[in-house]
């Protein structure tokens, strides 16, 4: 198993940009595809973004395409999500994922791997 820790949430204003942080707890790190989610208060939890393990491929939702950029440094064990152009509705726990395999995920139930999450809160 990978444990993984996001960092990067906050409270910002509509219009303001923040970098999320999923530190893997282990190299292996670098064959997982890794996703990234988000729970907004009494919702379901959403796919947002996806990269594969090399890197080279991504695929986000629809919401947050060119807004948002996933990446990831498997040297360091870390992926990222970069948000720019925040909006309220982005408000949410969002959580990074990860499962060993080529190709990405957007299936929540396809990731064997989560993290604990960090709060992301947009005010308008």
């Amino acid at each position: 198993q990978v444990q993984l820790v996001e960092s990067g949430g906050g409270l910002v204003q509509a219009g303001e940009s923040l970098r999320l942080s999923c530190v893997a707890s282990t190299s292996i790190f670098s064959i997982n595809a890794m996703g990234w989610f988000r729970q907004a208060p009494g919702k379901e939890r959403e796919f947002i973004a996806t990269i594969d393990r090399s890197g080279s491929s991504t695929y986000y939702v629809d919401s947050v395409k060119g807004r948002f950029t996933v990446s990831r440094d498997n040297d360091k064990n870390t992926g990222y999500l970069q948000m720019n152009s925040l909006k309220s509705e982005d408000t949410g726990v969002y959580y990074c994922a990860v499962r060993p395999t080529s190709g990405v995920l957007t299936v929540a139930s396809l990731y064997r791997d989560w993290g604990q999450g960090t709060q992301v809160t947009v005010s308008s």
